[in-house]
């Protein structure tokens, strides 16, 4: 892995999506004050850890687990919602 993976992630569950964050949190409070709809948070967790819980748990993403995680990394948005395969 890169080392632009060595950032901590925190991935957040709302009621109607799922997102990757790489915004530093100092509790479950904050991230529930910034999403409305929030269920619940895993993290933060380092890239890795993410990629293989993301493998593991989820077999109908869009893109694979360690794309989305890099382009998270990569960009300049804080939070990005993580992409599953459309069901018709």
């Amino acid at each position: 892995m890169t080392d632009i993976l060595c950032e901590e992630i925190y991935i957040i569950y709302t009621s109607s999506n799922v997102f990757l964050s790489k915004k530093k949190y100092l509790s479950w409070y904050e991230i529930q004050e910034e999403y409305s709809d929030y269920v619940a948070s895993l993290g933060p967790w380092s890239a890795e850890e993410v990629i293989d819980f993301l493998k593991e748990e989820y077999s109908d993403l869009e893109q694979n687990a360690e794309v989305q995680v890099t382009a998270l990394a990569a960009q300049m948005e804080m939070a990005k919602e993580l992409l599953f395969i459309k069901k018709n």
